[in-house]
């Protein structure tokens, strides 16, 4: 079993923006703090008010995809679909 790990940024456009992810990231953290195989989920806020930090950690690349494939029907994907995301994956098979 391979643990799989995202980093990166969410960067948000404009103030607009930002308030999508403040309003929805509190449940979005729930949620995927909730799921089997997190082993951490952090989104935290950068000295720059439209980016965010984001730092993920799963158990194997089954429980990756599942979150993957959860949030993006979700109320966050939903919502936030068109903020940027910067993000590098270590841990995929390929």
């Amino acid at each position: 079993m391979v643990e799989v790990r995202l980093t990166g940024e969410l960067r948000c456009a404009d103030a607009d923006e930002a308030r999508l992810v403040a309003e929805h990231l509190p449940a979005h953290v729930a949620l995927t703090r909730a799921e089997p195989g997190c082993l951490s989920f952090e989104v935290t806020p950068t000295a720059d008010p439209l980016v965010w930090a984001v730092a993920e950690r799963f158990a194997d690349e089954r429980a990756f995809n599942a979150h993957q494939a959860r949030a993006a029907t979700s109320e966050w994907g939903r919502r936030t679909a068109g903020i940027e995301r910067r993000y590098s994956v270590e841990g995929l098979a390929g």
